[in-house]
């Protein structure tokens, strides 16, 4: 049993996707007749998990419940892959530390995305040899901010939620995080929109500068 497991999010702090689902979003609903404004994308996407959005368009186009959520994951794809493939989204730092931490502990991917967007990030990171186990959006029934996704992979890790860390870029993340008793760490870059992260025991803008001494030093100042 291992004694300790690290457990990563993954748009917005291992790939810098996070922000390229706004405009995509935004690129499929104006594609089906449904436009929005560049704030209400932000708004509705930025920071939150795909359950959280699916509800937030139907709401506004309740036409669009005749798409299921995995019809609109599928829908959308090919608009996100588009500005994907265009860049490298890399975040060097956070790759650097999953790396690094994968040569003590397990390390695992806890996302909203799909699971089949998770596969297709471990490649462009190339980081299959550095990643336990990963979970998607299919594989539990409340995200974040619920803890089940996170004690979930505990679970599956054999680790003690205490013993785990949290490395989150989303206000959501972190209180999923926190509720899981699990240490929080949040990645805040100072050129990404800002979320109130606040409640994470360390905040960095680089997760290369992570150091576990630091955290655990966080964790009994401000408690679990």
């Amino acid at each position: 049993m291992h004694r300790r497991a690290y457990l990563f999010d993954l748009d917005g702090t291992l790939l810098d996707t996070e922000i390229l689902w706004v405009p995509a979003t935004a690129d499929y609903l104006a594609s089906i007749g449904c436009p929005v404004e560049p704030a209400w994308a932000l708004q509705a996407v930025y920071g939150r998990s795909w359950t959280s959005v699916y509800a937030d368009i139907v709401a506004r186009f309740p036409q669009l419940s005749r798409f299921s959520v995995q019809e609109m994951a599928d829908a959308m794809a090919p608009f996100f892959h588009r500005r994907r493939d265009a860049e490298d989204v890399r975040i060097p730092g956070s790759v650097a530390l999953l790396r690094r931490l994968s040569r003590r502990a397990p390390c695992c991917i806890v996302s909203g995305s799909p699971r089949e967007e998770i596969e297709e990030a471990i490649r462009i990171m190339d980081a299959a040899d550095a990643v336990t186990l990963y979970l998607g959006a299919q594989d539990y029934a409340h995200g974040k901010p619920a803890p089940d996704c996170f004690l979930q992979a505990a679970r599956a890790l054999g680790v003690a939620p205490r013993d785990c860390v949290v490395f989150e870029d989303s206000a959501v993340g972190i209180a999923a995080a926190r509720a899981a008793g699990m240490g929080a760490v949040a990645l805040s870059r100072p050129d990404r929109p800002r979320q109130d992260v606040s409640a994470a025991h360390l905040i960095l803008p680089d997760l290369s500068q992570f150091r576990l001494r630091e955290l655990a030093a966080a964790i009994r100042r401000k408690g679990r």
